[in-house]
């Protein structure tokens, strides 16, 4: 008669199971004999027989035990079901648990010194139950288990992710690849435009120099041949805002060389130019949007060195966290990767900065103070990033001064005016902050206060009554040993 060799605790999506795994004459073939049984169900059933199994109750409760079942901890309901399932004292030990996780096995092991083992055996019998787990527990069969796996999955998926709305990089990111893209596409269209209008106008492109006016100016003006001193002047002057160039551009109309085009030809010209047009505005209105997200998601960053260059960071590091991770050395060189290992295979000079460059600090330095200052600049954003990511209420408080440090140490290059030391502006700050909530802070200590006031006169009061209790009771047994006597 063939006895139990080992048990193996088995974690699904609809609760607790335990097996126990039956002792065969040739021990060591186990682990060839499940691997040829995987597929065999008669075969299996022969060394697995199921032995208890505990279902969750609520998917709530369902996502609860496999998250603590994720970080290796052992829950009450865990740790009950296996009491109450598994041998104690001396079988215990001669009959041990498998279980897959080696982690989860060092906590059972600890807080229930039940003996556990995590082998290729146990992998390869679990592997074997998570095939055929629908013939033991027959209320799963049906499609049952895969749905509460599905919903369990997504449950667990959301509480991993931590998704806050509020405080989204990756907003950031794709706004900024996208505002970089309308860059590129709007250059490009700008010039298919000139080339196209001027074959019909060549002369406005030497009058107007801006694209996105020189395009408004295509969509208005159309034919130039219907243009004339007062209907069309007032229409030019708001979209040229000057008065001379709009009669020079009604002048040139009058004399250009250009070629005459057909209605349709036109109509071309000017669906595109409009195209390009709402285009322009978008990029304006996206603009707009990504300083305003910069401002929940990185304020100290984007007051340190502005909106587009905080954002271009956080978009080549690919989140604010891992900017805030990354430490100065690497921020200071982000986005010239290239350069970095070009120079460090031909031995040549690492770059000096890679997309700080664009701020406005390094441009003002002097060529010998460059690379000082994007190491300094560096330093400051790693600082900034990492206050971002990890300060309860957005403020810009920080990366105000911040970037007054750096301007003191621009002007430390300079004329030798020694800056400000970091912990000395950094504690300004944070006194400073912490007076701006000394409202609550004031009306809570005075609540504290009115409550101490109040216990301590009742702890008085409470005192007295108890004072004039005990004067009491002795003179009532002096009076009855009196009487006695």
């Amino acid at each position: 008669m063939s006895t139990t060799a080992f048990n193996v605790l088995y974690e699904s999506a609809s609760g607790y199971a335990l097996f126990s795994v039956l002792e065969g004459e040739d021990v060591g073939a186990l682990v060839s004999e499940v691997q040829s049984g995987i597929i065999d169900l008669s075969r299996f059933q022969r060394a697995v027989k199921m032995q208890a199994f505990y279902p969750f109750e609520t998917a709530e409760v369902a996502l609860e035990q496999i998250n603590a079942v994720s970080e290796h901890i052992l829950t009450e309901e865990l740790r009950n079901f296996l009491e109450s399932n598994l041998a104690k004292g001396k079988k215990a030990t001669k009959c041990p648990l498998g279980v897959i996780e080696a982690t989860l096995a060092t906590a059972i092991q600890e807080n229930l010194s039940i003996n556990c083992r995590c082998d290729d055996t146990v992998k390869e019998i679990i592997r074997g139950i998570r095939n055929h787990f629908v013939k033991f527990v027959k209320t799963l069969d049906g499609g049952n288990l895969e749905q509460s796996q599905l919903g369990l999955g997504h449950s667990y998926s959301r509480t991993r992710v931590k998704f806050n709305p509020g405080r989204a990089d990756n907003m950031i990111i794709q706004s900024i690849a996208l505002l970089d893209q309308l860059d590129k596409d709007l250059n490009t269209f700008a010039m298919r435009i000139r080339e196209w209008y001027s074959w019909h106008f060549p002369e406005l492109k030497d009058l107007v120099k801006d694209n996105y006016m020189f395009a408004r100016c295509a969509a208005y003006i159309q034919d130039r041949a219907s243009l004339n001193d007062h209907s069309s002047i007032s229409g030019l002057i708001e979209i040229v805002e000057d008065e001379a160039i709009a009669n020079a551009v009604v002048r040139a109309s009058k004399i250009s060389m250009g070629m005459d085009t057909s209605e349709q030809d036109m109509q071309n010209i000017v669906i595109f130019t409009e195209k390009m047009i709402s285009l322009a505005i978008y990029r304006k209105e996206l603009y707009a949007y990504l300083e305003e997200k910069m401002a929940t998601v990185a304020p100290n960053l984007s007051a340190l060195i502005g909106e587009t260059v905080a954002a271009r960071l956080i978009q080549k590091a690919g989140s604010l966290t891992s900017l805030a991770k990354s430490p100065a050395s690497t921020v200071q060189i982000l986005g010239a990767e290239k350069a970095l290992f070009r120079a460090l295979k031909t031995k040549g000079n690492t770059p000096k900065y890679g997309l700080i460059y664009h701020s406005s600090f390094i441009g003002r330095a002097s060529a010998k103070n460059k690379g000082r200052i994007s190491r300094y600049l560096a330093n400051k954003c790693s600082i900034a990033s990492r206050i971002d990511s990890f300060i309860d209420e957005p403020t810009s408080a920080y990366g105000e001064q911040l970037r007054d440090q750096v301007e003191e140490r621009l002007k430390f290059y300079d004329s030798g005016e020694v800056p400000r030391r970091n912990i000395d502006v950094m504690t300004a700050v944070a006194e400073k902050l912490r007076a701006a909530d000394g409202g609550g802070d004031k009306k809570s200590k005075k609540s504290k206060k009115e409550k101490k006031e109040k216990k301590s006169k009742r702890d008085r009061e409470e005192e007295e009554a108890v004072e004039v209790e005990e004067e009491a009771k002795p003179k009532k047994s002096k009076k009855s040993k009196k009487e006695k006597a």
